[in-house]
């Protein structure tokens, strides 16, 4: 018997190691259990209660983790000091869900949203019969986020969503140099679940031709910050120049002073030492404005 004992208490030990607690969770009742914040759990206990005129109860992470520890579960942690509970809304949130699914679909070419959870940032009873949606700029670079409503009047009520999702993304196959082109030898596309981005991923290669605009490391994911539009003349290359005109077609050699992407205008020089400003039309091709 004291066997098993001992198995079921390092099992559960292994189970539930290196557990990081959210920062808020959301309760049917007044009544707080371990099953709010470890899922399934063996030893379930009712550890706090919210008090019957409250709706939310703050506890200190470290007397939380203090609980949870003296019922067995341990080397859980918490990246904040305090761990908030929030007795849920009963309030219809899909039209807000469905307009949080909308934004990032329109944000992300290839996105695949399983389940999007939104819940009220206080205790509320009911929703405007009328009210517009906002979302911040630039909450598609994480999963997790903060929405509000506005109603004709002009009050607001925020809530907090968070959305479970896959996103195709690019990863770096090998370290990449600056000014180097982006395709399948040097990059590998993979479906990653959404978490946090510092910036917009690239999500398709074929759309455009681009280049790395700095260094880019081993195994990182691309994103629009770490690329430009591929230069399709390099300075010093030697490229042919056009003018068409009604009356005339000519074309010639020119060597080009600076780099330029499609539609850029940049310097070309002449055999004759005559410089041109000439607009890029084509890989190694110009033509006179």
């Amino acid at each position: 018997m004291l066997t098993k004992f001992i198995f079921f208490i390092l099992l559960s030990t292994q189970i539930y190691a290196n557990n990081i607690l959210n920062n808020t969770y959301y309760v049917n009742s007044n009544e707080i259990y371990i099953s709010t914040m470890i899922k399934d759990a063996p030893r379930n206990r009712l550890i706090y209660k919210i008090a019957p005129e409250k709706y939310t109860k703050r506890v200190k992470s470290k007397e939380l983790l203090k609980t949870l520890k003296e019922h067995g579960y341990r080397n859980i942690t918490c990246k904040s000091r305090y761990v908030k509970f929030v007795k849920k809304s009963p309030v219809n949130t899909s039209k807000i869900a469905l307009y949080i699914k909308e934004y990032y679909l329109k944000e992300y070419a290839q996105i695949n949203i399983k389940e999007i959870r939104v819940e009220p940032r206080g205790y509320i009873t009911s929703l405007p019969l009328e009210y517009s949606v906002d979302i911040r700029g630039k909450n598609y670079l994480s999963r997790k986020g903060v929405v509000s409503i506005k109603t004709p009047k002009n009050k607001k009520i925020f809530f907090n969503y968070d959305i479970a999702a896959s996103v195709w993304i690019y990863l770096s196959r090998k370290q990449i140099k600056k000014d180097v082109e982006l395709s399948a030898l040097n990059t590998l596309k993979k479906s990653i679940i959404l978490d946090r981005f510092m910036a917009k991923p690239i999500q398709n290669l074929n759309a455009h031709a681009l280049q790395a605009k700095r260094r880019i490391k081993k195994d990182r994911v691309i994103t629009n910050r770490d690329v430009e539009m591929l230069s399709l003349v390099k300075k010093n290359a030697h490229i042919n120049v056009s003018l068409n005109s009604k009356n005339m077609s000519i074309s010639f050699s020119a060597k080009a002073l600076q780099n330029g992407k499609l539609g850029d205008t940049i310097r070309v020089q002449k055999n004759n030492g005559k410089r041109l400003r000439v607009r890029v039309v084509g890989k190694n091709r110009a033509e006179i404005r």
